[in-house]
């Protein structure tokens, strides 16, 4: 019985989502509410307890929902003033004759670097891959499948700091876990990508710039993460495989751009404002990323540490709000700071607001909902001394139990396929990190895995699920005006995203004991 209460909510969240399609959020506070109930009635938490710790989920939270409100923000201001339709201008000008390359520099290049610098590739790069010739079906499928070719550092790495959190290790000392799944994760991203567009055909004439791109975006975060720039891997990853990509576009002799491709819309976008202009709230975006998290500068040690800015809703276990070193709150600086170079007038600045309102509440409020679940998980069963004297009316400790007697040593196999459906659940990565890693840690713990690895596949699992996301993939088919393709696309998805958590577990098994 402690089992079945124990996955209740999970299994309801998976059930309202999938065969009643409910939106995540509506979800995820059915789910909760749920949780709350079995936590105070079955587990044995003082009501108040369980709110508390709710609470303490929703503080939790702010990394992500927080930035989830910035770079909805900021990306909005962007599209009105004209910034990305400039962009995008350029996006399409790139590597007319090569047919892979350009998958690989539109698709895991720049949708890396979007999706690290807070924009959504599957709001802007459908249209692109729809102008370039493709079909609706790779239009929409790609963007969604390279998304997750570096997804754990998306957002300014949003989902390592949440794990770090999580853990109580830092980000810089963390995020080494997460990076040596990539080289693998990132060139089977782009393999999947290939077998899409043309089938074992393409695939294996585009293997070598599939293992280019792959190696290039995986040893970058490798890289990246030893410098200890976590938070900017999904940057230097992104700009590092564009790069690669031309190199090896020039020494094939084949043409870099071809303007001749652009439309009279386009033409008239790269005209109304500069390159720099545009890119300017990005720019600025990175160059205060870079002073806040350089090692070598004073600025990372006084926003991590000195300002933590320690809020105690849970005794002895603060979480610390490091307002001035969090993403979010960068995005907002540069965003403001843009504005002398976007320019907005009072009707952009009327539009853009309504918009922002319209799009952020909701994904912000499913991140605080899933993580709120996820604390109340580690903290069910305490008393109102805030005491587990019960492992039993632990839900973690219960399936994490469970887990260890039905798996054994073979649990590192199971855990990223864990993290897949949790991301599933929930719609991110972060979430998903939220939800599970107090089990994973756990359960690592019971049969002698290093449990900071197991934990960290399941994050890798729960990126995964970025390419099975009913969500994500609506979105890319609505960008061009293909609502109901994306069911075309899952299958195919589904594949694809079981074939590369396969790979994951594998590697995890390898390293875990």
């Amino acid at each position: 019985m402690n089992l079945l209460l124990a996955l209740a909510p999970v299994v309801v969240i998976l059930l309202l989502l999938t065969l009643r399609r409910m939106a995540a959020d509506l979800a995820g506070a059915i789910g909760w509410v749920l949780t709350l109930l079995i936590v105070w009635l079955y587990f044995r938490t003082p009501l108040l307890i369980a709110l508390q710790v709710s609470l303490a989920g929703v503080v939790a939270s702010l990394p992500i929902a927080l930035m989830v409100v910035t770079s909805i923000f900021q990306i909005t201001l962007m599209q009105e003033t004209g910034a990305i339709r400039r962009i995008v201008a350029l996006i399409k000008t790139i590597s007319p004759r090569d047919q892979i390359v350009q998958i690989m520099i539109i698709n895991v290049g720049i949708g890396t670097l979007l999706a690290a610098m807070g924009a959504t590739p599957v709001s802007i790069l459908p249209p692109i891959m729809l102008a370039l010739g493709y079909s609706s079906l790779v239009a929409i499928a790609l963007p969604a499948i390279g998304y997750d070719a570096l997804c754990t550092y998306a957002l300014l790495g949003v989902p390592v700091v949440v794990f770090s959190n999580f853990v109580g290790q830092p980000v810089n000392e963390v995020g080494h876990y997460f990076a040596r799944y990539m080289p693998v994760i990132s060139t089977c991203i782009a393999l999947g990508m290939l077998w899409i567009v043309g089938g074992w055909k393409l695939l294996w004439k585009g293997l070598l710039p599939a293992l280019l791109t792959g190696l290039t975006a995986g040893g970058i975060a490798i890289g990246m993460n030893a410098l200890g720039l976590v938070t900017l891997t999904g940057i230097a990853a992104g700009l590092g495989v564009v790069l690669v990509m031309l190199a090896y576009l020039k020494l094939s002799g084949k043409p870099l751009r071809d303007p001749a491709i652009l439309t009279d819309s386009d033409q008239q976008a790269m005209r109304s404002m500069s390159l720099g202009r545009a890119l300017s709230p990005w720019m600025i975006l990175i160059a205060f990323s870079l002073l806040v998290n350089a090692p070598f500068l004073p600025f990372f040690k006084l926003t991590f540490s000195t300002w933590a800015m320690p809020l105690e809703i849970i005794p002895g276990a603060p979480e610390k709000l490091r307002l001035f070193w969090q993403a979010y709150f960068w995005i907002l600086i540069s965003s403001l700071l843009a504005l002398p170079f976007l320019r907005p007038g009072r009707a952009i600045w009327r539009v853009t607001l309504q918009k922002w309102s319209r799009r952020c509440l909701r994904p912000a409020l499913a991140a605080a909902i899933f993580f709120a679940i996820a604390f109340l998980f580690n903290h069910s069963g305490k008393g109102s001394d805030w005491l587990l004297t019960d492992p039993s009316r632990n839900m973690v400790q219960v399936i994490a139990a469970a887990s260890a007697q039905a798996f054994g040593r073979g649990y590192p196999l199971v855990a990223p396929f864990l993290g897949l459906l949790a991301g599933f659940i929930s719609g991110s990565e972060a979430s998903a990190i939220a939800m599970w890693t107090g089990i994973n840690l756990s359960t690592a713990e019971k049969i002698g895995a290093l449990g900071l690895l197991i934990a960290a596949s399941g994050g890798i699992g729960g990126g995964l699920a970025s390419v099975i996301s009913p969500a994500k993939l609506q979105n890319a088919a609505a960008t061009i005006d293909r609502i109901g393709d994306e069911g075309r696309v899952i299958p195919m998805a589904f594949v694809i995203s079981l074939v590369i958590t396969a790979v994951c577990a594998v590697m995890t098994l390898l390293w875990a004991f």
